[in-house]
C-alpha cells in the first residue's frame, strides 16, 4: 500500500489533472474514502439554455470520485458512473461536491458523490471503480 497521505496523492493527482484545474476545483478536504472540492460556474461553461452544461456538474462530481477512490493509496479508476441532474447550474454559481464511499473491497469499490449549491442538491452521481495493483508513491 501507499505511503503518502489521502492529502499527498489527491495533491499529486491535481498536479496533473489538467481537466480539474481547467474547472477551477480546489480542495476542501480529503480522508479515505471521503473527498469534498469546489468551483465557480464560469460562463464559458453554459449551453444554449444559459445554465451550465450538464457535463459541468458531472465532471466536478467525477473529479470528487477520482480523489476519494484514489485516496486509500492504491490506483483506482471509474468502471461505471451516472449522474441525475435535480436542479439548474448558472454562471457564478459556487458548487461544492461531496463524494462519500459506500462499499469498499479488494478489486471494486462505490461511491455516491452529491453537488450542492448553498447547501441545495443540484446533481446526484454514483460511480463503481476498479483497484489496481499498483500503489501512489
Amino acid at each position: 500500500m501507499s505511503s503518502l497521505s489521502p492529502q499527498e496523492i489527491v495533491q499529486k493527482m491535481m498536479d496533473h489533472d489538467a481537466f480539474s484545474q481547467w474547472l477551477g476545483v480546489r480542495v476542501l478536504s480529503v480522508s479515505a474514502g471521503e473527498c469534498s472540492i469546489e468551483m465557480t460556474v464560469r460562463e464559458e461553461m453554459v449551453n444554449g439554455f444559459r445554465v451550465a452544461h450538464g457535463g459541468i456538474t458531472y465532471s466536478l462530481a467525477d473529479s470528487a470520485l477520482a480523489f476519494a477512490s484514489n485516496s486509500r493509496g492504491q490506483h483506482a479508476l471509474s468502471i461505471e458512473t451516472a449522474v441525475s441532474h435535480t436542479s439548474p447550474v448558472s454562471p457564478g454559481d459556487h458548487l461544492v461536491a461531496t463524494a462519500r464511499e459506500l462499499q469498499c473491497g479488494q478489486r471494486l469499490a462505490r461511491y455516491e458523490v452529491t453537488v450542492q449549491r448553498n447547501q441545495k442538491t443540484v446533481a446526484l452521481f454514483k460511480g463503481t471503480v476498479f483497484k489496481n495493483d499498483t500503489p501512489w508513491t
